[in-house]
């Protein structure tokens, strides 16, 4: 992304964020809600309402994706860039069964494969995702699935076309911590196996640690729109250098905090900076 803006009439939302992900390598882009964090994914994949206007470059092998038609973005969507979106339970056809709604994501980038090849694709991408006894499930609905069920079949039909390029907007928000923790290491195992690249968005400063832990991974802090801090996942946490990153990282609890306190808000430690003993 070079110098990309979006205005919503007389309001912008982006104010000249640019961003590198290299191939195989994950960029966390954290912020409080309402930073331009979901923004900036839904511009990469020109999924904004007719209402916004877009300026900039968002380069993709080379392509400008903002100057592209919309029949070849729309071929480009699901098969080279694809999005996990942060609730499964509106993500998903709650009328539609669940092998469907993969097959649907396979036809529409392969409509040359036989029905046998398509169900096939979408069984690989189940077990892929270890979802349990695949070719049984292949006819449920969502609702007959756990919550981190449901967002294994958010990544099986991502994956399914094998994108370069994987965008996950909060997959882990409406997950308990354990399943939070499966979850984060099934991508990190899909990013090893498929030499995958990866945008991932989150509030949660401890999930976006685990999810962009790699050599070479790095982490964008959002604010109001712009980047106010790029830097290595393992060197913004030890050596944060904004005021906004300190006060976001003195704003969560760690194994010192002392709990007969009220939890610090980002406003509570305006100013102060400070980080949390140990």
């Amino acid at each position: 992304m070079e110098d990309l803006r979006v205005r919503f009439g007389d309001n912008e939302a982006l104010h000249g964020i640019s961003l590198e992900i290299a191939e195989g390598e994950a960029l966390g882009l954290v912020g409080e809600s309402g930073s331009g964090k979901s923004v900036t994914s839904l511009a990469v994949l020109r999924l904004l309402p007719p209402s916004a206007e877009t300026t900039g470059r968002i380069l993709f092998s080379g392509t400008d994706l903002l100057t592209l038609p919309e029949r070849e973005m729309r071929s480009r969507r699901g098969r080279e860039i694809a999005m996990i979106f942060q609730e499964p339970m509106t993500a998903l056809n709650p009328v539609m069964r669940i092998g469907s709604q993969i097959a649907e994501a396979v036809r529409a980038h392969h409509p040359e494969l036989s029905r046998a090849e398509v169900r096939t694709r979408v069984l690989e991408a189940m077990h892929e995702v270890a979802l349990p006894e695949p070719e049984r499930r292949l006819r449920d609905y969502p609702h007959q699935f756990s919550g981190g069920q449901r967002q294994r079949i958010l990544i099986a039909m991502a994956l399914v076309n094998r994108p370069r390029l994987l965008i996950a907007d909060e997959p882990t928000t409406a997950l308990d911590v354990t399943v939070q923790a499966q979850i984060l290491a099934l991508l990190r195992r899909l990013r090893e196996s498929h030499g995958l690249s990866m945008l991932f968005i989150s509030h949660d400063l401890a999930v976006v640690a685990q999810a962009c832990g790699q050599p070479g991974d790095h982490i964008a802090v959002m604010q109001h729109g712009c980047i106010v801090e790029h830097a290595r996942a393992a060197e913004l946490f030890r050596n944060p250098q904004d005021a906004y990153t300190r006060r976001l990282l003195a704003s969560a609890p760690t194994m010192h905090t002392d709990r007969a306190k009220p939890l610090a808000t980002l406003a509570a430690v305006e100013g102060r900076g400070e980080l949390p003993s140990g």
